[in-house]
């Protein structure tokens, strides 16, 4: 028997345009066709049916024929609409469908394409090439079929069709169209070479705007403005100009194409009118050739616009798919074969990279690894570390010699064996928007599957997420994310375990930690809140209730003074204002001196007229907006942490009472504004680590909050509720490119998932250079205790003093290893790396 030969792989950037014509779409393509065929038919009937009108129905006052031959025009004007619709909804579909498989297969090919290819492409080509420049091919393909042949069928039915009834004038309406085709292409060419500056342009604008936004950081630093403002409005004005005169030449043919169009009811006029005055031709007929020649400016529009959408299309689609016509160096996987699992050897013969300038990168490298021992590529910037690295994983493609792993020719392996078998973290990991989860699993889904993301044999158990957490250092850092986490609606099941945990952590830890924390409790004052805080005692649900906006809110300045609060806090207020201008005045308004009081220093100026304005005044004088002022001082003031004034007991007392007089008030007016402070009660508006604590921290001392943390972990252990808590922690998004994460907790991120995927061989390439000393020293502890055997370590290291215990250090400069050995070795030989090395120290 047989087999069916397999189809002929060509990669997307080699495909025809017109390929994309009927691949997956000759059903829908059949359909239109028929489709239009069926609606040619009935858009003759209207001219039919002119014709007889005048010429039967009025002529001989028939009322019968009118009514009737009427009725088969408004039925043929519908049916001719609503197949129209159809038509367009096809096209739509169509060309929707191969917009977005254009999308795929080139972002699918794009992302083959080796790095050097990337050095000199700006990401910005690639988001326009993707987004923007494929839509007019697509739009093309969606039109190929049914536009032509619908508006061509057309005009020759309605030619037919008027030749028919008088030949003279039917060669006449049709006499003006070969003029129109000679014309129109050569305007089109001029489109076409326009269209092509104006992609270029584009895509040197794109460019520009994504380095530019990329560096606003060195932008801003260096105050730039001016000469990216210059750039930036060079491209601009190109691409206006490019522009202008692009649409010009489109515009021009759209006038031409008027202008004939329009030119054809004047002949049928001049010709028409003489014919039926010498009886030569019926007045229907004549209103048919009239209303077939408005007719006809339809079908031709329509084709002028298709063919301008052809042109348009072509230079886009192809100009795009040349630009990435990159050949493909790497095969992906293999069809025959799973991917290799190799042993973690790694062997290098005379090895060299060179760029297509000639320099070389790497000058004859040769070096042995054997499985599970751990070298240090080290040497100064430039030297060759990295690159050596990159060659090793595949990402480099190395210009002459061998390397090996497992005995396998790198080269020659393919992506699949690569990934299988080797784990990659750079010096700048790229960390993907989403959560800590789906980073950490990152390089182990892209392994085993999507499939290994959720509950199954190869997903990995949450213990083996938590090793890898603990190994990288980024343990610490997702628990506190978890604490720190607001809970969600699918989250609730916890909210009873935190209550209960809440109580156990004052019962457990409350006496240690009572000299740095203030515990809610509804019956005492909290020195380390505001008086505003002190009086809602809650978690604000409504805006209106947050301290920012109380001297907005009617409702809480009338309780105000039905609580018998607003005089003593407009006297304290005032109080609070005439000593921080009295103290203050005559200081440099730095912020430390401003640490004992709620006036900040931006605010030290409106306060300082204040205080001038009312200082002989009494309270019932003084103005609205100087009354708001003082009572906002009033109500940000807390009297453990500003020590410009003083709360006497009477005051205090007189706050607790108005707390539950605004807790009564509010539960009648609008029970949902405030989640207050309950031992019992579940604070959603705050975090996990508030909701446990249910206090103020007191101090900023870092050795009291790190005591706090510890007794908060332990609370955890004894919970068992710990790993909950990292999953939850987990969940935590990175923001795009992990901007939501420190340098250092990215580089702990792509160690982990390395961990992770425990792969034969390890390449870190300056891995921990983010990380602080006793961080970077940890990492290199985990590397030598537990994966020193178990994994072949490769590491560009720029940290001399955590290279002690490598089994080998290779010293290169220059692009060649110019020492090799021990570190022992090394330093007893006095050579390049004792240098670097005692240089260091």
């Amino acid at each position: 028997m047989k087999t069916k030969p397999e189809k002929k792989f060509i990669p997307v950037v080699n495909r025809t345009l017109s390929s994309w014509i009927m691949e997956g779409n000759l059903k829908l393509q059949i359909l239109l066709v028929v489709i239009i065929l069926i609606t040619v038919a009935i858009r003759v009937v209207p001219l039919e049916m002119q014709q007889r009108i005048v010429n039967e129905a009025i002529n001989l006052r028939k009322l019968d024929l009118l009514v009737l031959y009427c009725g088969i025009y408004l039925l043929a004007v519908v049916s001719a609409s609503l197949l129209k619709l159809i038509i367009n909804l096809i096209q739509t579909r169509i060309s929707e469908k191969v917009t977005a498989e254009m999308r795929k297969q080139l972002y699918h090919h794009i992302l083959n394409i080796g790095l050097d290819f990337f050095r000199t492409t700006p990401p910005g080509t690639v988001v326009n090439s993707l987004l923007n420049e494929l839509n007019i091919p697509g739009n093309y393909v969606g039109m190929a079929i049914a536009v032509p042949l619908i508006n061509i069928v057309t005009l020759l039915a309605f030619a037919g069709y008027l030749i028919v009834l008088n030949p003279l004038l039917g060669v006449v309406s049709f006499a003006l169209y070969p003029i129109m085709l000679y014309i129109i292409p050569l305007l089109q060419r001029r489109v076409n070479r326009d269209n092509k500056e104006r992609l270029n342009a584009s895509r040197i604008l794109s460019s520009k705007i994504v380095e530019s936004v990329s560096g606003i950081h060195e932008v801003q630093a260096n105050g730039a403005f001016e000469i990216e403002n210059h750039k930036y409005d060079k491209i601009v004005d190109d691409l206006m100009d490019i522009r202008i005169r692009w649409t010009l030449y489109k515009y021009a043919i759209k006038i031409i194409s008027n202008f004939f169009v329009n030119l054809g009811p004047f002949l049928i006029f001049i010709i028409g009118g003489y014919l039926a005055i010498n009886g030569q031709l019926g007045l229907g007929a004549l209103v048919a050739f009239l209303s077939a020649q408005e007719k006809l400016y339809d079908p031709w529009k329509e084709l002028i616009e298709f063919y301008q959408v052809y042109q348009d299309g072509s230079i886009n689609y192809y100009k795009t798919m040349g630009y990435f016509d990159v050949p493909i160096d790497t095969v992906l996987a293999a069809k025959d074969r799973a991917p290799f699992e190799l042993e973690g050897s790694v062997h290098v013969d005379h090895v060299t990279l060179e760029t297509p300038d000639g320099i070389k990168l790497l000058d004859n490298v040769s070096l042995d690894v054997a499985p599970g021992e751990q070298l240090a590529l080290v040497g100064f910037s430039g030297s060759g570390k990295s690159s050596l690295a990159l060659c090793i994983a595949q990402l480099y493609r190395y210009t002459s010699g061998h390397a090996t792993l497992g005995g396998k020719e790198i080269s020659e392996l393919t992506k699949a064996d690569i990934t299988q078998n080797m784990g990659l973290v750079s010096q700048s990991p790229f960390i993907f928007e989403g959560t800590i989860r789906e980073n950490l699993m990152y390089s182990y889904t892209a392994l085993f599957g999507e499939t290994c993301t959720l509950e199954g044999e190869c997903a990995p158990e949450l213990d083996g997420l938590v090793q890898v957490l603990q190994q990288s250092g980024l343990f610490v850092d997702v628990l506190r994310f978890g604490l720190n986490t607001i809970l969600q609606a699918d989250e609730e099941e916890i909210v009873p375990v935190v209550i209960n945990m809440r109580k156990t952590f004052q019962e457990d830890y409350g006496e240690a930690i009572a000299e740095w924390v203030e515990f809610f409790d509804e019956k005492q004052f909290l020195s380390y809140a505001s008086i505003a805080e002190n009086i809602i005692f809650g978690a604000p649900a409504a805006d209106d209730f947050k301290n920012d906006q109380l001297m907005e809110n009617q409702f809480f300045l009338n309780f105000l003074d039905d609580a018998d609060l607003t005089r003593p806090l407009l006297t304290l207020g005032k109080e609070i204002a005439h000593q921080t201008v009295d103290i203050l005045k005559n200081l440099t308004l730095d912020r430390m001196f401003f640490e004992q009081t709620p006036i900040k220093p931006e605010e030290f100026d409106e306060y300082q007229e204040i205080v001038r304005v009312i200082k002989n005044k009494n309270l019932h004088q003084i103005n609205q907006k100087q009354t708001r002022a003082l009572l906002d001082l009033a109500l940000r003031f807390s009297p453990g942490k500003h020590r410009i004034a003083a709360l006497s007991e009477f005051m205090i007392h007189l706050i607790l009472e108005g707390r539950f007089l605004f807790k009564e008030r509010i539960k009648q007016k609008n029970a949902g504004a405030v989640s207050f402070f309950r031992n019992d009660q579940y604070i959603h508006s705050q975090t996990i680590f508030n909701n446990i604590l249910f206090g103020i921290v007191k101090t900023t001392n870092p050795a009291a909050q790190e005591k706090i943390n510890q007794f908060m972990i332990a609370l955890l252990i004894g919970e068992d509720f710990l790993e909950r808590m990292i999953e939850i922690g987990m969940n935590f998004n990175v923001g795009t490119k992990g901007n939501n994460l420190s340098g250092g907790q990215r580089q702990k991120l792509a160690i982990a998932r390395t961990f992770l995927k425990s792969p034969a061989v390890m390449i870190l390439d300056e891995a921990t250079s983010a990380l602080d000393n006793n961080s970077q020293k940890r990492i290199q502890s985990v590397l030598s205790r537990q994966w020193k055997g178990k994994s072949t370590l490769i590491a560009v290291v720029h940290r001399l003093d955590i290279v002690k215990d490598y089994d080998k250090i290779a010293f290169l400069k220059a692009g060649k290893i110019v020492e090799m050995g021990t570190y022992d070795e090394l330093m007893a030989k006095k050579g390049y790396f004792y240098e670097l090395a005692y240089g260091h120290n």
